[in-house]
C-alpha cells in the first residue's frame, strides 16, 4: 500500500535532496506561515521543483526545519532544513485547510540505496577534476558507508531539468551511471568553456608567448 499523506507545499526553482541540508532566506508571508507552524508543531513540508515557466513538478523532497537561524525585524527568517525522503503529488490543493501556503496530497516514493561502491570514487574524482578546471576549493563528502549520491549531485553541475530526471530515479546504482555519464559529457565541455574565459581575459594585455621551433615549412 502506498504511504499516503499531505504535506505543506513551497514550490521553488530548486531541487533539493535526501539527507542534503538547504538553508533558506524566508520572507513571503504565507511562507512565514508556514515556518511558523514548522516551528510550532513539528510538521514537515515539501519543496517541489518549478520551472522557469510556472510548470511544477511531480517529484519533490520532504524537508525538516531544523532552526530557525535568525529572525528579522520585518518578519523575515533565516532557516535551515534537512531533506527527509522523495515523494509524489496526487492532487495539488491552494490553501488548503484555511492555510496562507498551499499542501498536496503525495505518496512517499521507495529509495534503494544498493550502490557500486568503486563508482563513488569515480564521481569523486571526475568532480575533483571539475574542481581544478575552475579553481574551485572545496571538500568532498568523505567516501564511507554512509556516502549516497545525494551527497556528491549538488557538487556535479547538473542543469534544473537534469536534476529533475535525477531526484526521479529511484535506484542508487541508476543514480551513480546518471552522474558518471553527465560528468564524461560535461568536463570536457568545462575545459573548453574555462580555456575560452582565459583567452577572453587575455585578451589586450601584454602577453610573453615563446615561437614555437618550426622544422619546416612547405
Amino acid at each position: 500500500m502506498p504511504n499516503t499523506t499531505y504535506l505543506p507545499m513551497f514550490p521553488l526553482e530548486i531541487v533539493t535532496y535526501p539527507t542534503v541540508g538547504l538553508n533558506l532566506h524566508i520572507f513571503e508571508e504565507r511562507y512565514r506561515n508556514l515556518i511558523a507552524d514548522a516551528n510550532n508543531t513539528g510538521i514537515n513540508f515539501g519543496i517541489v521543483p518549478v520551472l522557469e515557466n510556472g510548470q511544477l513538478q511531480e517529484v519533490g523532497t520532504e524537508m525538516k526545519l531544523i532552526g530557525i537561524e535568525k529572525s528579522y525585524d520585518d518578519g523575515r527568517l533565516d532557516i535551515k532544513t534537512m531533506g527527509v525522503r522523495r515523494f509524489r503529488i496526487n492532487s495539488y490543493h491552494h490553501l488548503y485547510d484555511g492555510k496562507l501556503y498551499d499542501s498536496a496530497n503525495v505518496d512517499y516514493l521507495v529509495t534503494s540505496y544498493e550502490a557500486d561502491p568503486e563508482l563513488y570514487q569515480v564521481i569523486t574524482n571526475q568532480i575533483q577534476m571539475l574542481f581544478d578546471i575552475f579553481a574551485i576549493d572545496k571538500t568532498l563528502p568523505h567516501i564511507d558507508e554512509t556516502l549516497t549520491t545525494y551527497q556528491l549531485v549538488p557538487h556535479a553541475a547538473l542543469n534544473i531539468e537534469q536534476e529533475i530526471q535525477f531526484i526521479k530515479l529511484d535506484k542508487e546504482l541508476e543514480r551513480q551511471l546518471f552522474i558518471v555519464e553527465h560528468l564524461n559529457d560535461f568536463i570536457p565541455k568545462a575545459k573548453e568553456m574555462e580555456e575560452m574565459r582565459v583567452k577572453v581575459q587575455l585578451n589586450g594585455h601584454f602577453r610573453n608567448l615563446l615561437p614555437p621551433d618550426l622544422k619546416e615549412y612547405p
